[in-house]
């Protein structure tokens, strides 16, 4: 049982991995992000969870794919 995360964009780089899966079903994507990461997260990081945004207290089930990623601008 577990999730899949995801970082896109300079989190990528910053974090060093592209996927990862947890180890167990974290009850929380914060809780996700804690357990791939000794990294505090930074304020503006957006996710999803199964390609809609969430908040980071939107809770998990197995087989969820999380998503983490700096906001997007354009111009």
């Amino acid at each position: 049982m577990s999730v899949t995360v995801k970082f896109f964009a300079g989190l990528r780089e910053q974090i060093g991995l592209e996927e990862i899966r947890t180890p167990t079903v974290p009850a929380t994507v914060q809780e996700a992000w804690q357990q791939v990461t000794d990294r505090p997260r930074p304020a503006n990081v957006l996710a999803a969870v199964n390609h809609e945004y969430v908040a980071f207290d939107h809770a998990l089930a197995d087989g969820d794919e999380v998503a983490f990623f700096p906001p997007v601008t354009g111009g």
